[in-house]
Protein backbone atom coordinates (compact mmCIF):
# COMPACT_ATOMS: atom_id res chain seq x y z
CA UNK A 1 0.00 0.00 0.00
CA UNK A 2 1.39 3.39 -1.01
CA UNK A 3 -0.06 5.73 1.60
CA UNK A 4 2.00 8.90 2.17
CA UNK A 5 -0.98 10.27 4.11
CA UNK A 6 -0.06 8.01 7.03
CA UNK A 7 3.11 10.02 7.76
CA UNK A 8 1.30 13.18 8.91
CA UNK A 9 -0.96 11.04 11.10
CA UNK A 10 2.10 9.45 12.71
CA UNK A 11 3.62 12.91 13.24
CA UNK A 12 0.44 14.12 14.96
CA UNK A 13 0.49 11.08 17.23
CA UNK A 14 4.08 11.83 18.25
CA UNK A 15 3.23 15.52 18.67
CA UNK A 16 0.33 14.60 20.96
CA UNK A 17 2.68 12.55 23.12
CA UNK A 18 5.14 15.45 23.25
CA UNK A 19 2.33 17.74 24.40
CA UNK A 20 1.49 15.16 27.07
CA UNK A 21 5.09 15.33 28.31
CA UNK A 22 4.98 19.15 28.15
CA UNK A 23 1.79 19.13 30.22
CA UNK A 24 3.18 16.76 32.85
CA UNK A 25 6.53 18.56 33.09
CA UNK A 26 4.69 21.85 33.62
CA UNK A 27 1.89 20.63 35.85
CA UNK A 28 3.84 18.55 38.37
CA UNK A 29 6.17 21.40 39.42
CA UNK A 30 3.17 23.77 39.60
CA UNK A 31 1.34 21.32 41.87
CA UNK A 32 4.38 21.12 44.10
CA UNK A 33 4.71 24.91 44.18
CA UNK A 34 1.01 25.19 45.11
CA UNK A 35 1.68 22.61 47.88
CA UNK A 36 -0.86 20.19 46.44
CA UNK A 37 -0.16 16.60 47.46
CA UNK A 38 -1.65 14.18 44.93
CA UNK A 39 -1.39 11.43 47.53
CA UNK A 40 -4.04 13.14 49.65
CA UNK A 41 -6.32 14.14 46.77
CA UNK A 42 -9.96 13.17 47.03
CA UNK A 43 -10.58 9.69 45.58
CA UNK A 44 -11.78 9.97 41.99
CA UNK A 45 -10.49 13.52 41.58
CA UNK A 46 -9.40 14.49 38.09
CA UNK A 47 -6.79 16.89 36.83
CA UNK A 48 -9.49 19.37 35.89
CA UNK A 49 -10.53 19.49 39.56
CA UNK A 50 -7.17 21.10 40.33
CA UNK A 51 -7.39 23.84 37.70
CA UNK A 52 -8.54 26.53 40.12
CA UNK A 53 -5.40 25.93 42.19
CA UNK A 54 -2.99 26.32 39.26
CA UNK A 55 -2.00 29.30 37.12
CA UNK A 56 -3.81 29.58 33.79
CA UNK A 57 -0.57 29.25 31.84
CA UNK A 58 -0.09 25.80 33.40
CA UNK A 59 -3.64 24.75 32.56
CA UNK A 60 -3.26 25.79 28.92
CA UNK A 61 -1.07 22.75 28.22
CA UNK A 62 -3.68 20.41 29.70
CA UNK A 63 -6.44 22.08 27.69
CA UNK A 64 -4.41 21.65 24.52
CA UNK A 65 -3.71 17.99 25.24
CA UNK A 66 -7.46 17.51 25.64
CA UNK A 67 -8.03 19.23 22.30
CA UNK A 68 -5.54 16.86 20.67
CA UNK A 69 -7.68 13.95 21.89
CA UNK A 70 -10.87 15.43 20.39
CA UNK A 71 -11.04 16.65 16.77
CA UNK A 72 -7.88 14.86 15.62
CA UNK A 73 -9.64 11.54 16.23
CA UNK A 74 -11.72 12.39 13.15
CA UNK A 75 -8.48 13.19 11.31
CA UNK A 76 -7.10 9.73 12.09
CA UNK A 77 -10.30 8.11 10.83
CA UNK A 78 -10.29 10.15 7.62
CA UNK A 79 -6.62 9.35 7.03
CA UNK A 80 -7.36 5.66 7.50
CA UNK A 81 -10.26 5.77 5.05
CA UNK A 82 -8.19 7.61 2.45
CA UNK A 83 -5.24 5.23 2.87
CA UNK A 84 -7.46 2.15 2.57
CA UNK A 85 -9.26 3.64 -0.44
CA UNK A 86 -5.90 4.13 -2.19
CA UNK A 87 -6.32 7.91 -2.11
CA UNK A 88 -3.61 8.75 0.42
CA UNK A 89 -1.33 10.73 -1.84
CA UNK A 90 -1.30 13.98 -3.81
CA UNK A 91 -3.64 16.71 -2.59
CA UNK A 92 -4.96 14.52 0.22
CA UNK A 93 -1.48 14.04 1.66
CA UNK A 94 -0.80 17.77 1.29
CA UNK A 95 -4.01 18.63 3.12
CA UNK A 96 -3.09 16.15 5.87
CA UNK A 97 0.31 17.81 6.27
CA UNK A 98 -1.37 21.21 6.37
CA UNK A 99 -3.76 19.96 9.06
CA UNK A 100 -0.89 18.65 11.17
CA UNK A 101 1.22 21.78 10.73
CA UNK A 102 -1.68 24.00 11.73
CA UNK A 103 -2.49 21.80 14.74
CA UNK A 104 1.13 22.00 15.90
CA UNK A 105 1.00 25.80 15.53
CA UNK A 106 -2.30 25.78 17.44
CA UNK A 107 -0.71 23.74 20.25
CA UNK A 108 2.27 26.05 20.52
CA UNK A 109 0.07 29.14 20.47
CA UNK A 110 -2.35 27.78 23.06
CA UNK A 111 0.45 26.51 25.28
CA UNK A 112 2.46 29.74 25.30
CA UNK A 113 0.37 32.79 24.31
CA UNK A 114 -3.26 31.67 24.11
CA UNK A 115 -4.98 34.72 22.71
CA UNK A 116 -8.32 33.52 21.45
CA UNK A 117 -8.57 35.26 18.03
CA UNK A 118 -5.33 33.66 16.78
CA UNK A 119 -6.11 30.33 18.41
CA UNK A 120 -9.58 30.31 16.85
CA UNK A 121 -8.15 31.22 13.45
CA UNK A 122 -5.75 28.28 13.61
CA UNK A 123 -8.58 25.99 14.73
CA UNK A 124 -10.78 27.20 11.85
CA UNK A 125 -8.02 26.63 9.28
CA UNK A 126 -7.29 23.14 10.55
CA UNK A 127 -11.03 22.38 10.60
CA UNK A 128 -11.31 23.50 6.98
CA UNK A 129 -8.54 21.09 6.02
CA UNK A 130 -10.33 18.33 7.88
CA UNK A 131 -13.69 19.07 6.21
CA UNK A 132 -12.09 18.95 2.76
CA UNK A 133 -10.30 15.71 3.65
CA UNK A 134 -13.57 14.19 4.90
CA UNK A 135 -15.41 15.16 1.71
CA UNK A 136 -12.59 13.73 -0.39
CA UNK A 137 -12.69 10.51 1.68
CA UNK A 138 -16.42 10.24 1.03
CA UNK A 139 -15.87 10.78 -2.69
CA UNK A 140 -13.05 8.19 -2.73
CA UNK A 141 -15.25 5.57 -1.13
CA UNK A 142 -18.38 6.24 -3.15
CA UNK A 143 -16.49 5.97 -6.39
Amino acid sequence: MNAPILAPAAVLIVWSLLVLLWMVSTRLPALSKAQIDLGTAEPGARGSDLEASLPSVVNWKAHNFTHLMEQPTLFYAVVGVLALAGAGDGLNAQLAWAYVGIRVAHSLWQGMVNTIPVRFGLFALSSLCLVVLAIRALMATLG
